[in-house]
């Protein structure tokens, strides 16, 4: 028995569907995937190459485009453009239970993977791979936050780890070179090496004084100010090594 489907509804597969609620309704368009955040972010400009269906629908997985009287009521027009661009600026991208569990599942991996590269195990100052630093993320209850992206949430993490798993791990040290001119040592410098890890080097040539140094990098601000308050810009703080670990 041949069924007709009715003429107001197109049935689509593999989108990304962006809903607004306006005027006590929902509207949805079908988009073509990750052309969204790029028309967000002014890479894509094109309508065309955004939408996979040049129509607005009340429910896109059912195939149900939205009626003229409603586009109006709610929108105020019927212009198909400007009605997309306000779904496409303000509404809501619709996310699948297995889409949703990849992305979470991705930055979770990203996070790892920069945990690695910013830590060290304390007793060899060596890194861990991205493997065991995962399983102490799941040892130490660590949950990805949706919306928010890897690099903001690696901190979080760290101190997770640090307090809720039995791996040791602490930050890599940063290497950084201190240069001061040699009249300024006496004052400035048991300021400097104050909650330093390791000095590696510590010279009086002529009229400059210079050491490398191993530092924990939340110590990196608090010297780079002490410099530009105290020497009066005649001190010069550099980093020679953002993550240095053993060997280099």
């Amino acid at each position: 028995m041949l069924i007709n489907q009715p003429s107001n509804q197109i049935k689509l597969t593999n989108v990304s569907v962006v809903r607004l609620k306006k005027g006590g309704k929902r509207f949805e368009i079908a988009c073509y995937k990750n052309k969204v955040q790029e028309w967000r972010n002014g890479v894509e400009t094109n309508l065309d190459d955004v939408l996979q269906i040049a129509n607005v629908f009340v429910n896109v997985s059912k195939g149900e485009v939205a009626k003229s009287q409603d586009l109006q009521k709610a929108f105020g027009t019927t212009d198909r453009d400007t009605i997309v661009k306000e779904i496409l600026k303000k509404g809501e991208v619709q996310v699948g239970e297995k889409e949703r569990e990849h992305d979470l599942s991705s930055i979770r991996r990203e996070i790892a993977t920069l945990v690695a590269e910013k830590c060290v195990d304390p007793s060899t100052q060596r890194p861990y791979s991205v493997g065991v630093i995962d399983k102490a993320m799941t040892e130490a209850g660590f949950s990805v936050r949706p919306g928010k992206n890897a690099k903001s949430q690696v901190s979080e993490c760290i101190k997770l780890l640090q307090t809720h798993s039995k791996l040791p791990i602490q930050r890599a040290r940063m290497r950084v070179r201190v240069s001061l001119p040699a009249a300024d040592v006496e004052k400035l410098r048991p300021k400097i090496v104050e909650g330093v890890d390791t000095i590696e080097k510590d010279e009086t040539n002529g009229d400059d004084w210079e050491a490398v140094m191993l530092i924990d990098p939340s110590l990196f601000r608090t010297l780079n100010e002490l410099l530009q308050k105290e020497s009066k810009g005649r001190g010069r703080l550099e980093t020679l090594t953002f993550a240095a670990t053993a060997g280099n």
